[in-house]
């Protein structure tokens, strides 16, 4: 074990749970790195992802935002071209964009589509699909709005959704926060992930709960102390 993974590991015990409170404290506690980690929730949660009645998916709006610059892509024709790039997209236009995809090209971080582009861009699920950045119109990235589809990814707009482990994991601020606003953002994610339970959810709906920093350990939280152990 690393001299930093020693001094970790005196912070905190690895089988108790925690307050919000003092996890964030133990994370904000770790000897830090050369780089501004991300701060993540990673949940476990009861129901089966097999069944389609039971996918949880959906967009929240983190007070604080990501602390992410992001890249964000827009696939777009004519004026819509133009209305991307002056609202702040990193890049914006349509066959040569969807080609440059094709050959495997993936420096952005959020892709934004028209609906009159989707026909060409359902064609790169093979690119975008495994990075979770095909374009939805249930999480707001399909539309005609691309200014308002833009300002919100800027604004700190994150997509949640389980995966085949019946887990969600999301990046939700910068160790650099205050506590207090990661505390927010914590709980403003977790209410809109228990808004999305599926109505055909049984028994206990969040298992498990850790945050955690990009090079630091993760810290099991109380469920009682974030209103979601018995929901």
């Amino acid at each position: 074990m690393s001299k930093r993974r020693r001094k970790i590991a005196e912070l905190f015990d690895k089988s108790q749970v925690y307050s919000l409170k003092d996890a964030i404290a133990i994370l904000k506690q770790s000897p830090p790195v050369k780089f501004d980690e991300t701060v993540d929730i990673a949940l476990k949660v009861g129901v089966d992802p097999k069944k389609s009645d039971q996918i949880v998916r959906g967009t929240v709006s983190l007070p604080h935002g990501t602390g992410k610059s992001l890249k964000i892509l827009v696939f777009a024709r004519g004026d819509k071209v133009n209305e991307a790039l002056a609202a702040g997209a990193d890049f914006a236009g349509n066959d040569d964009l969807v080609e440059k995809v094709t050959k495997g090209w993936t420096d952005f971080d959020a892709v934004i589509a028209t609906p009159d582009m989707m026909r060409e861009v359902g064609k790169l699920g093979k690119v975008l699909g495994p990075r979770g950045l095909m374009p939805t119109p249930k999480a707001g990235t399909v539309t005609t709005d691309v200014q308002k589809a833009i300002n919100e990814l800027k604004a700190g707009r994150i997509e949640f959704k389980l995966d085949k482990t019946s887990a969600i994991n999301n990046g939700i601020g910068k160790i650099s926060f205050a506590a207090d606003k990661l505390e927010e953002n914590i709980r403003t994610y977790l209410h809109a992930v228990m808004r999305a339970k599926p109505a055909s959810a049984k028994g206990q709906y969040i298992r498990s709960f850790y945050i955690s920093s990009t090079m630091g350990a993760g810290v099991k939280i109380d469920l009682k102390d974030v209103d979601v152990a018995v929901a």
